[in-house]
């Protein structure tokens, strides 16, 4: 169809040329009335047309705009007149004429249903589609962020991203349709520019703090699109990798008719959203003095400070803003691209500099790319991306955040003298944290080289040969140095640490394609043996007992105590078969059937081979004939069906073999090195499976103005990978073998409407995914098993809390009746009274929990509204998730009110006698928490997760420049939550304990200004 277009709109356009031609003939002098400039440009990006033509309506005078899409009428027409404007692929206008220089901005007509996706080896049309994938649209790939994988957030049905660290370069948590695995890999495979990848983060063990997410080398700005397969009959070309679905890249190509030189900058404020309410200096001192009596009665009242000391303390000092800061963000990017009908290219040269809102830390990258297509014969094209970038990171230490709000504020920074005051004065001992994040050096270093070159021959018509080959190159150092004077290093008198980690991955794909159509019958066949193989060493030593401080980690000999080095070394290898076939009967009925056969070197040698099938079909009801009297109403109308297998082969190498560490024992008076097992071999070790059902509609409305998007799913993973109590008798406690099976299912829902169209345009795009999870089976009879403050119950979703509940606050007179339900020997008004869940009469801590909550979400959405009108354009996108909860440690360890550490500013409500709390318990020592539904919260939230606002300036201002954008955007602007820690989107990233917060570092609001200037 597309090519009778083309020769229609080539037929409109010679239409619109032979009266000139004819006209030309006849040598008569034109009578000029109006001289006419203009432009015509995409609507949505701006960027001039080239070809369009422009004609005068009533009259047989029309242009063709040039090369960098502008157009001239010198005419014998007088002002004001009607000028209609045509294009492929773009929405016939017609606009007044009125004198001087226009701007003809064009609509894109082309339908989403006609979109190309990319799928696995290839790529689709929507229309074509059996399989489940969505696509994240251009104006969120266009948020400045650090990486691509943040630009998600909200943007795909099915697909959850919470944030794991606001660390900048920190990285984000992707359930596709929820986590499935409990001891395996859950994060979704990435594939960038046909290259596959998984985002875990990987180093020599040195750094402290949140790992840097490895995502974070690759430059958002060179991507172009990023489709994400989610069920089987889309995921199952991918084999052992597809059971948590893919994510793929795709990066920019340059284009054959113009060449373009961009510049893209943009310069931003950051800034800590909330600081957590605690307790100042004075009310601090008081809740001290409390908890000493209640230990110690007979010391009196003031142990800690007099009423007088009390009354001149003030507020103290405040941690959080001695830690915390407005801190600026850049991004530049220069793009030069184009070419001509047989070759094109693109180079980009990019800089990003994010500095962190916690003092001294920070993530810089400086990348640059080149992609090259190029097609030198007409049976041959040959491609090349190629990407190189080095980046850079200052992390905040572990524990720093924790340590920064149990600071006590009478502590201050530093001592009379200048030194820092090394730790915290009272019992709970931990590090000073503004001497930790100021004077620690905790760096890593990153120099990423990623890059594909493919051939594709065409041996007969329709049949397709593709030789791709492709390599991952990773060199990650980590450098840490602790000085000798903050209180970490005291005791070593200083330690410094480095370490190199080195990965190298290569990939060679084989495909052949035969495309083919008979009649009303069209084939699409696809086979191919693909080869994978990584390697990685790690080498990381370190030295103690410095003389000084510094040449810090630089100078490690001159550390007179050498630390143990430490050299470890590892590689895979995946081979692969597969096939796929796609039918289409006269446009209504599609088929699509795979199988792909994948051998790993990771699995035992009974279990080395696995094999994924997938099937799918979908009905286009609207070309049915019967269906033509609805066509009006609903344009579009597909039903699809789809079932497959794929499998899970994140478990880390070596897994299915006897192993053995390396140790140190005393053999006489001298230590010497040995080797004893840590794990036993298992040779059934096998893949752990995702069967899957996907049921979907896609619709469209109103001439395509409205699109809609169902999906239904089942998702069942069986032959978990657990570690497994085994008898100790055989020297080890456990074994890593494939028991049990964990279920999700839920629905999608998909939403993409253009609102109103003409001069203002107002389009909208919708999705909300609800996701069921539920532990099946997990194996040798068992029910559940226990995992610090979380439970794996059969029945039970994963992330499931497990602990106490809650009951009030014993009051006077209750010690008797009540007193047995706090869990102390001897109980006193003001303690917290539980449940006694077992009914045993009784309160005891391990006894008596329960599932108080859990992490799985009820659903989670996103919601964008996109405004234009002439050069103005507004774009606001707002995330949100549901039903939820957050455990929040930092609470927990706040609401201890021992007085041997800050506390949260609920202890102003703490039970005394003269203030009889029922929710809030009394001041005492004793430091032992117990977990319960207090510090389960509701982390449900609705956020602005980007807003901007941008203005194309008119083509009077910017003369012969062809677009020039300024904007101004946000990120994280406004947060509605009635979670109390920093933020609601965080997640420790665990498979079993996700939804904790613990001290994480805070996700920062941010605003930016930008330009983007096209030549």
């Amino acid at each position: 169809m597309l090519h009778k277009n083309i020769l229609a709109w080539v037929g409109l356009s010679m239409l619109f040329f032979i009266p000139l031609l004819s006209t030309a003939q006849v040598p008569t002098t034109p009578l000029i009335n109006s001289h006419l400039s203009g432009i015509v440009v995409d609507a949505r990006t701006h960027e001039p047309l080239p070809g369009a033509v422009v004609n005068i309506k009533g009259t047989t005078h029309g242009v063709s705009t040039d090369a960098e899409g502008r157009f001239v009428f010198v005419t014998g027409q007088k002002f004001p007149y009607t000028l209609i404007i045509s294009y492929i692929g773009y929405k016939k206008t017609e606009v007044v004429a009125t004198g001087g220089h226009i701007e003809i901005p064009l609509e894109s007509v082309q339908s989403q249903l006609n979109d190309v996706v990319v799928v696995g080896y290839g790529t689709q049309k929507k229309s074509d589609l059996t399989g489940a994938i969505g696509s994240v649209s251009g104006p969120l790939l266009k948020q400045p962020v650090s990486a691509v994988d943040q630009a998600l957030k909200g943007a795909v049905p099915g697909v959850q991203v919470t944030q794991t660290s606001g660390q900048p370069g920190g990285g984000v948590s992707i359930r596709v349709r929820g986590g499935s695995s409990i001891q395996g890999g859950n994060e979704p495979l990435y594939v960038i520019d046909g290259f596959p990848i998984y985002n875990s983060p990987a180093g020599p063990g040195i750094l402290t703090g949140a790992p840097v997410n490895p995502l974070a080398s690759i430059n958002p700005s060179d991507i172009e699109s990023v489709d994400v397969l989610k069920d089987a009959s889309a995921t199952a070309i991918y084999g052992s990798r597809g059971a948590n679905g893919v994510v793929i890249i795709t990066t920019r190509k340059g284009k054959a008719d113009r060449n373009t030189i961009s510049y893209e900058g943009s310069y931003g404020v950051q800034s800590l959203r909330r600081k957590i309410d605690l307790l100042n200096a004075r009310d601090f001192a008081i809740l001290r003095n409390e908890a000493l009596l209640d230990a110690n009665p007979s010391k009196g009242p003031n142990q800690y400070l007099s009423q007088d000391q009390i009354n001149q303390l003030g507020k103290g000092t405040d941690w959080q803003d001695a830690a915390f800061r407005s801190a600026p963000t850049q991004n530049h990017q220069l793009t030069i691209s184009g070419g001509n009908p047989k070759t094109r290219y693109l180079l980009s040269g990019n800089y990003f500099d994010q500095q962190g809102i916690v003092r001294n830390t920070d993530f810089t990258r400086l990348g640059v790319r080149a992609n090259v297509d190029a097609q030198p014969y007409e049976k041959l094209k040959i491609s090349a991306n190629l990407s190189v970038s080095k980046s850079d990171a200052n992390v905040a230490p572990s524990g720093f955040v924790t340590s920064l709000l149990q600071m006590p504020p009478t502590a201050t920074i530093y001592e009379p003298d200048g030194s820092y005051t090394l730790r915290n004065p009272f019992e709970n001992i931990f590090a000073n944290p503004i001497a930790t994040i100021n004077e620690q050096r905790n760096k890593s270093t990153t120099n990423r080289l990623l890059g594909t070159a493919f051939a594709e021959y065409s041996i007969i018509d329709g049949l397709n040969l593709k030789v791709l080959l492709g390599a991952d190159v990773n060199n990650t150092t980590e450098k840490n140095y602790i000085p000798a004077t903050i209180y970490e290093g005291i005791q070593n008198k200083g330690s410094a640490a480095r370490g190199t980690y080195n990965a190298y991955s290569w990939l060679n794909e084989n495909t052949l394609t035969y495309t083919r159509s008979i009649g009303k019958h069209t084939f699409d066949v696809l086979a191919g043996f693909t080869q994978q193989e990584f390697k990685s060493d790690i080498v990381r030593t370190g030295a103690q007992n410095f003389v000084s401080d510094d040449l810090t980690y630089n100078s490690l000999q001159s550390g007179s105590t050498l630390v143990r080095p430490f050299a470890d070394a590892t590689s895979w290898v995946l081979h692969s078969y597969l096939a796929r076939i796609n039918y289409n009967y006269h446009g209504r009925y599609y088929f699509t059937a795979s199988i792909r056969t994948d051998g790993s070197s990771r699995f035992g040698k009974g279990n080395k081979w696995g094999y994924f099938p997938s099937a799918a079909a979908s009905w286009r009801i609207s070309n049915e004939r019967f269906f033509e009297p609805a066509t009006k109403v609903i344009n579009d109308l597909k039903l699809r069906a789809s079932f497959g297998t794929t499998g899970n082969l994140e478990i880390g190498e070596y897994q299915s073999l006897a192993t053995l560490y390396s140790l140190n024992y005393l053999f006489g008076k001298n230590i010497a090195t040995g080797f004893a097992p840590s794990r036993l071999a298992n040779d059934h070790l096998g893949w752990e499976k995702t069967w899957q059902y996907n049921a979907g509609l896609d619709a469209a409305f109103l001439k395509g103005r409205l699109l809609f998007t169902l999906d239904g799913y089942y998702k069942k993973t069986t032959n978990l990978l657990l570690n497994v109590e085994i008898p100790w008798t055989s020297g080890q406690t456990a074994s890593l073998q494939n028991f049990g099976s964990v279920l999700n299912k839920g629905l999608e829902v998909s939403i993409s409407s253009k609102n109103v169209t003409g001069a203002f345009t107002w389009n909208t795009d919708f999705n909300i995914s609800f996701n069921h999870n539920e532990v099946l089976t997990i194996g040798n009879g068992a029910r559940s098993y226990i995992s610090g403050n979380y439970i794996i119950q059969v029945g039970q979703p994963l992330g499931s809390f497990y602990g106490t509940v809650t009951d009030g606050i014993l009051q006077k007179g209750e010690e008797a009746t009540k007193g047995k339900y706090t869990g102390n020997a001897v109980p006193k008004p003001g303690d917290r009274l539980y449940k006694d869940t077992n009914g045993d009469g009784i309160f005891t801590t391990a006894a008596d929990r329960t599932i108080i909550g859990n992490a799985q979400p009820d659903f989670v959405f996103g919601f964008g509204n996109n405004f234009s009108w002439k050069g103005l354009s507004l774009s606001v996108f707002l995330q949100g998730s549901y039903g939820n909860k957050i455990l929040n440690a930092n609470r927990q360890s706040l609401e201890l009110f021992t007085g041997q550490q800050n506390a949260a500013a609920s202890a102003l409500d703490r039970w005394t006698p003269a203030n009889p709390s029922q929710t809030i318990p009394r001041a005492k020592l004793d430091p032992a928490p117990v977990f319960s539904d207090r510090f389960i919260e509701d982390g449900s939230f609705l956020r602005i997760r980007n807003i901007t606002l941008g203005y194309t300036l008119p083509r009077s201002v910017i003369g012969k420049i062809s677009a020039v954008n300024v904007y101004l955007s946000a990120q994280n602007l406004l947060t509605w939550t009635k979670y109390t820690g920093f933020d609601p989107e965080v997640t420790s990233g665990s498979n079993v304990s996700p939804g904790t917060d613990a001290g994480i570092y805070p996700v920062a609001r941010t605003v930016n200004a930008g330009v983007r200037i096209t030549l």
